[in-house]
């Protein structure tokens, strides 16, 4: 098949496993060397969904959309019939664009602006999340049938995004009073949410953010109100490699402690689990620049300027504080050199990685990072005039079939005897791949 073209509305559906490799192998010598590009493995995500089922069965995954709004993300969490975790109206909007029930979604921005309130309400979207008196008087007025969940601060103390200082209340000091302003408002508050920080390295925290849940729900009883959902948040691992088993059996340990009672309902909040493995980046060497010393004329460094950067796909750098991992493409061996590693913009912020030994690249040389479906797509901006990357998805025909099999009802599919397709996943065609 060719690549020449991107057709970002198609999944290609390809015999045997996605190896990803092998695609990028043949894509770059089919593209043209200025774009960076995206390739998916859709695959990844289906099974990702299946192994949070098969771990933690009563939790019920709302996928963190603002990780990763790619719209066959998305579309294709919708067909699992996975629920949703937004932020915003935007958010919102889009998700209930899939045919998602507004049921599915909670509202988990617990500073809201009236707007996004009035749209929620207006969309019937009624979960949402407070950890302020202001709050509770906003959404008195603009949404005064809400159900709402107190937001806890109960953040580890290994996080790669901390969200402790922006949101959440004290379990003991502040959340008593909040829920009994919101008694005595005449609101409905439903239960309890926490979240641990983003990239969490620190499993153990989830169990006791679930002790003081549990303090919360028996608390808000002997107020009259009887709390059902209980939102273990986000903060679940997602690079390849990585397994969600060690935090699995302390939340379902914590959970049969805890909250016995199956009537209570749990939910999560994951967004880098689902996507981070997915999304492989591949850039290409631009420019190049080679430091020597004044005196000897050694060379001191190798400077090399990719077309992607911090203000695209590399943000994440800034916002997510990953760490880069390159991997060569072409065979590049030798003498190894102090290099940095460059975005394309003029800012000199724009830096991926400020020294790794690397052997001497070359121009129009590729350079692939892995794990790059967390946090990057959405917060990019074409800086400076430069082009975003493609993305090219892909899914073994094997999982398409599995998915139309375990998810017939969110799923329309019909798969012919020859092999060819007539497949809609939410209004994305599907093609198979030659």
């Amino acid at each position: 098949m060719k690549f020449l073209e991107h057709e970002s509305d198609k999944i290609e559906i390809v015999d045997g496993a996605v190896d990803v490799p092998a695609l990028i192998d043949t894509m770059v010598e089919q593209l043209p060397t200025d774009t960076p590009f995206y390739v998916v493995d859709i695959g990844d995500i289906v099974r990702k969904h299946q192994q949070w089922i098969e771990k933690m069965p009563r939790v019920v995954p709302h996928y963190a959309v603002k990780c990763n709004d790619t719209d066959i993300v998305c579309a294709t969490l919708a067909a699992l019939g996975a629920s949703f975790d937004c932020a915003s109206k935007g958010e919102i909007a889009k998700i209930l664009s899939l045919g998602v029930a507004p049921e599915r979604i909670i509202f988990a921005n617990p500073m809201k602006p009236a707007s996004h309130l009035r749209y929620a309400s207006s969309n019937a979207v009624k979960t949402m999340t407070y950890d302020s008196e202001t709050e509770l008087h906003k959404i008195k007025q603009y949404c005064p049938d809400a159900k709402l969940v107190i937001r806890i601060r109960c953040e580890a103390e290994k996080a790669q995004c901390p969200l402790g200082k922006k949101f959440g209340c004290d379990p003991v000091e502040e959340a008593p009073r909040l829920i009994k302003i919101a008694r005595s408002l005449g609101l409905e508050v439903v239960g309890v949410s926490f979240h641990v920080g983003s990239g969490c390295a620190d499993f153990p925290i989830y169990y006791k953010a679930i002790s003081y849940a549990r303090d919360l729900f028996d608390y808000a009883a002997q107020l009259g109100y009887a709390f059902n959902l209980l939102d273990i948040g986000g903060g679940f691992p997602g690079d390849t490699g990585t397994s969600i088993d060690e935090v699995a059996m302390i939340v379902n340990t914590a959970l049969d402690t805890f909250f016995p009672d199956k009537a209570v309902r749990v939910i999560s909040e994951p967004g880098r689990y689902y996507v981070s493995s997915a999304f492989t980046l591949v850039t290409n060497v631009q420019s190049k620049r080679v430091c020597r010393n004044a005196r000897t004329g050694a060379i001191d460094r190798m400077m090399y300027y990719l077309n992607d950067g911090v203000y695209a796909s590399f943000n994440c750098v800034l916002y997510d504080h990953q760490i880069p991992r390159p991997k060569l493409i072409g065979g590049q061996s030798g003498k190894q050199y102090s290099s940095t590693i460059w975005g394309p913009t003029c800012d000199a912020l724009d830096q991926l990685i400020e020294t790794i030994a690397l052997p001497e690249l070359q121009i129009d040389d590729w350079v692939v990072f892995e794990n790059m479906g967390a946090y990057t797509i959405p917060v990019a901006s074409p800086f400076n005039g430069f082009e975003l990357p493609k993305v090219f998805c892909y899914i073994s025909k094997q999982h398409w079939e599995m998915l139309e099999t375990l998810f017939p009802l969110q799923n329309e599919c019909s798969l012919t005897a020859t092999g060819g397709t007539e497949c809609l996943l939410n209004g994305y065609e599907t093609v198979v791949c030659a």
